[in-house]
């Protein structure tokens, strides 16, 4: 059987003419000849459009893949005990794990039978899992050494700290190749959508070309790297350009999403999925790829710094390099915070003009954002910004785009109460139980955010997904309740040093004229 990949699957019979009379044998192990009259073989073809057709042959190189014939009995993956239905496959450790599973449950099931002879085999069937990296060690590339234990981890941090930039700088030059070019040349995307979508990613690619280069001129003869620190401080400062990139990533993201809807574009973008160079990513996977190296580089120069032994050149240079390079990853932490605050507020839609809260303008960023349920069972997308909580309903605008309609009156961060609902206790007058049990189990996951606001109180009960959400929630809140406290606090004493009481004026200026009149009173 053959398999083809390529549009939505149809199943289709044809009869195959002048087959050659084969030996086959049935599981009891008895012979049996087959008709020499042509018997039917399936194929299993997929339907595509006219349009679709003349992407996947353009792309036929790449993501094509076949499968072998087996007669094997297996049961389908999908019905397994195992956690491979449950995980979703497009996270790379999860699918490590999943391959792993999956091989076990299958060699179970065919080892307890015997297997017929070997079957006639047209072709190999290409792997359906991610293609893993080729992991190799620096202990790998050398024959000999005299290096100590420490010495030898150092080698193996700095060997990875390289091999790192290279398999960044191919994964980069992989997307502009697969998907950019592909998809402008196709006029899958505009080329303003896609200038959206990619940001930046171009430029980044000479720039870690550029470490890279570095890294492997302090190789030395043995392969082995003196001191690092130097050049990482001299490079670091490179970095200052993933501020534009990580900055545009919201915005990426949300186009693409909203492009993905489009029947072409979600064709092209599973094509690529699905083909081997792609490791079972997405395009986002790889888009998200600087942001996860740079927030990375910390980690590698605390590995390398414990390694180092106190006599080591490197022992003066990492510290200022680890500085650097911690301080270039929370500016950039920091801008993006404040342009995914922006991005958010410039989504939300205000039924009412009382909504409009000014904490909601003067946030900077935001805490957490996503989905809850209130105690109507309704789903909800609550933004805790950094000085108000914001209740709303995902829509779409009339472009496709995403929008917030808020819900009910946000609640100022300042004065915001905060209440933990214990597992089975009904919230909001014991209508939790009802929209969410029936009546019968325990209302679980729950807790109340009030206010007592500038007019009236409101007070919301709300659900989360689990009980890790749940706590995640309630974290950012008493940390966002007593930020938003202080500030209120400082920016009182502020106001109160800047314009002082004018009672004690009046009395100061008294004071300063009775001694004026006793000192006159005095030279007379």
């Amino acid at each position: 059987m053959e398999v083809e990949e390529t549009g939505e699957k149809r199943t289709s019979w044809s009869a195959t003419l002048g087959e050659t009379p084969a030996i086959l044998c049935d599981h009891a192990g008895k012979k049996r000849k087959q008709d020499a009259s042509p018997g039917p073989v399936i194929r299993i073809m997929e339907d595509e459009e006219e349009e679709e057709e003349e992407e996947g042959e353009m792309m036929s190189d790449h993501m094509k893949d076949s499968e072998e014939p087996s007669n094997k009995r297996v049961k389908p993956v999908a019905k397994s005990n195992s956690l491979t239905g449950v995980i979703t496959p497009v996270k790379t450790p999860a699918l490590k794990r999943i391959g792993q599973s999956i091989s076990r449950s299958i060699s179970f099931r065919t080892e307890a039978r015997p297997l017929p002879p070997a079957p006639l085999r047209s072709r190999s069937k290409a792997s359906s899992f991610p293609r893993r990296r080729n992991s190799q060690c620096w202990s790998d590339t050398v024959e000999s050494h005299d290096l100590t234990a420490k010495e030898i981890k150092r080698q193996e941090v700095i060997y990875e700290l390289t091999q790192g930039e290279k398999q960044l700088i191919e994964d980069l030059s992989l997307v502009k190749k697969v998907y950019y070019e592909p998809m402008l040349k196709l006029d899958i995307m505009t080329e303003s959508e896609l200038g959206q979508i990619f940001g930046t990613l171009d430029s980044l690619i000479p720039l870690h070309q550029d470490l890279l280069a570095r890294l492997e001129r302090l190789r030395g003869s043995e392969k082995t790297v003196g001191e690092v620190g130097p050049t990482l401080i001299n490079w670091f400062p490179c970095l200052e350009a993933y501020v534009t990139y990580c900055c545009n990533q919201v915005g990426a993201k949300a186009l693409l999403d909203q492009k993905k809807q489009e029947k072409r574009v979600e064709h092209f973008l599973r094509l690529c999925q699905e083909s081997s160079f792609s490791r079972k990513l997405d395009l986002w996977n790889f888009l998200d790829l600087p942001r996860s190296r740079l927030v990375k580089y910390p980690l590698l120069l605390k590995e390398i710094q414990k390694c180092t032994p106190p006599d080591h050149p490197d022992e003066d240079s990492l510290p200022d390099a680890l500085d650097l390079i911690q301080s270039i990853v929370a500016e950039v932490n920091k801008k993006t915070g404040e342009a995914e605050c922006q991005f958010y507020r410039r989504g939300l839609i205000y039924l009412e003009e009382s909504q409009r809260l000014p904490e909601i303008q003067q946030s900077r960023f935001l805490y957490c954002h996503g989905e809850l349920k209130n105690n109507k069972g309704q789903r909800l997308h609550v933004f805790l910004f950094e000085l108000a909580v914001v209740l709303t309903r995902p829509g779409e605008d009339r472009d496709g785009g995403q929008m917030f309609n808020v819900y009910r009156q946000p609640l100022p961060n300042a004065l915001l109460n905060l209440e933990e609902i214990p597992d089975g206790e009904a919230g909001g007058g014991g209508t939790f139980r009802g929209a969410f049990t029936g009546g019968n189990d325990k209302v679980k996951n729950c807790f109340r955010v009030s206010s007592r606001g500038r007019s009236k109180a409101h007070s919301y009960s709300l659900q989360a997904n689990d009980s890790f959400s749940k706590q995640q929630w309630i974290t950012c809140l008493r940390q966002a309740i007593v930020q938003s406290r202080d500030r209120n606090a400082h920016t009182s004493q502020s106001q109160l040093s800047m314009h002082p009481d004018p009672a004690l004026c009046h009395i100061a200026e008294l004071s300063l004229s009775s001694d004026t009149e006793m000192a006159d009173h005095t030279s007379r």
